[in-house]
């Protein structure tokens, strides 16, 4: 043992510190914590995997496919014949193309007007008189009932001569309204029965949209004197306008994809004021067996839908917020 002595003080040699270095030694909490970020990354490709998958699959795949098919004449059993540009052409002097096109804007505008305006009343409703799990459960209801089976209901419904809502008109003494068959009101029918059966779901994600405004703002603006009107539309409006872009957005993506109800019930009728863009392209495909011709027009509606989808969010300004 060795001893060191400084101004009369004995040091053991035991008692000193020992110091290890540690200059080209790898930090351990460095590699662990990269190791943890790491497994991550892993889990969170594992979880996006199956989305990734799907969108692969069953939606870009079919798009090229599509895409290659619309510059093809195929009827579905010979040979597929390559056409270029002349399915594109043809669509050009279609007129019952773009009497479809406008039958389907027709039916957007009513869907989404009547579906967001009811849905907004609706969240408004809950957001003040009920939050219950229940009211929210049976919202849903309609939404979770598939297209096809509302429209048989609707077909019994509104039929013009043992319908219910016709024996109700009666009892008001009015004339019996053949909604369906009527070619000035059957594509308003049609909207507004998708409507009706959409507008739940809508509330709630609206409703769930409310619940990010802080109360504060509110507290704070009625003790300025401010109203339950003009709070909703200085305060609610602005600051759920994100999630109404949203709802916005998708409904619009919806809407130009209806197809069940028309199928069920009117068939594209009366005198073709049902015809909307997406049985148009059905005809030509399976009944005419025109596939390479309704090809190219999914392909010009999928770019409609994509440029009115770009435009809503860049002129909504959906990605920013008020609340920042």
């Amino acid at each position: 043992m060795t001893a060191a002595k400084h101004q009369g003080t004995t040091v053991s040699s035991n008692s000193l510190p020992c110091i290890k270095n540690t200059t080209n030694r790898p930090d351990a909490s460095v590699g662990k914590s990269s190791h943890l970020h790491l497994a991550e990354i892993r889990a969170g490709y594992l979880f996006i995997a199956p989305a990734v998958i799907g969108f692969l699959i069953f939606y870009l795949v079919p798009m090229v496919r599509g895409l290659a098919i619309s510059f093809t004449d195929w009827d579905l059993i010979s040979p597929a014949k390559f056409v270029g540009f002349a399915n594109y052409q043809k669509l050009l002097s279609d007129q019952h193309f773009s009497h479809a096109l406008v039958v389907t804007v027709i039916y957007v505008l009513v869907n989404i007007a009547t579906q967001t305006i009811a849905g907004l009343g609706i969240a408004v409703l809950m957001q003040r008189i009920s939050q219950s799990s229940l009211v929210r459960s049976l919202l849903l209801i309609p939404w979770l009932v598939p297209n096809v089976t509302i429209a048989v209901i609707t077909l019994f419904l509104l039929d013009p001569n043992v319908g219910l809502v016709n024996h109700l008109l009666t009892l008001v003494h009015s004339e019996p309204i053949a909604f369906y068959g009527n070619p000035d009101i059957a594509i308003f029918t049609v909207a507004l029965v998708n409507s009706w059966r959409n507008m739940g779901y809508t509330a709630l994600l609206i409703f769930a949209g409310m619940q990010i405004v802080p109360k504060m703002i509110y507290d704070a603006a009625e003790i300025d004197g401010a109203g339950t009107t003009r709070s909703f539309f200085s305060i609610t409006l602005p600051l759920i306008r994100p999630i109404l872009v949203m709802v916005v957005v998708v409904s619009m993506i919806g809407s130009f994809q209806i197809f069940d109800t028309v199928a069920v019930a009117t068939k594209g009728g009366p005198l073709d004021s049902t015809r909307v863009i997406y049985f148009y392209i059905y005809e030509k495909a399976f009944q005419q067996g025109q596939m390479g011709y309704a090809a190219a027009m999914a392909v010009i509606l999928l770019l409609i839908i994509l440029v009115m989808t770009l435009t809503q969010l860049r002129l909504t300004k959906a990605t920013e917020s008020d609340l920042g």
